[in-house]
């Protein structure tokens, strides 16, 4: 089957909010990359506001702030954050494998592009 037709989006919800996300583990990566929020919001072509507004859900979900800004320092990943990245990314990993494994004979039903 082909690995594009298959588009999992896992999130991880405590109650209605989404704590995370694919856009929000995308927008963690790139903050660490680039050391503030703005920075990163323009490199993976989101606006500034809606990557502050995600940061903001993002801390309010989670014991400790998943991003720590200050005041002309920029922002950075806070202790727990590479932690909480690194598990979504591995259960995203199992989950579209799972789904491909699971998925290769509906694949094979489909209409020809």
């Amino acid at each position: 089957m082909d690995a594009g037709r298959i588009e999992l989006r896992l999130r991880i919800r405590p109650g209605d909010a989404i704590a995370m996300g694919p856009g929000k583990a995308d927008l963690l990566e790139a903050i660490d990359a680039h050391g503030s929020i703005s920075a990163a919001a323009r490199a993976i072509g989101m606006s500034y506001r809606r990557a502050w507004l995600l940061v903001e859900e993002m801390n309010a979900c989670f014991a400790a702030p998943l991003v720590e800004t200050r005041p002309g320092a920029g922002a950075q990943l806070g202790d727990t954050t590479r932690v909480v990245l690194a598990a979504y990314r591995k259960a995203e990993a199992a989950a579209k494998e799972a789904a491909m494994r699971e998925l290769a004979m509906v694949g094979a039903m489909l209409k020809a592009e």
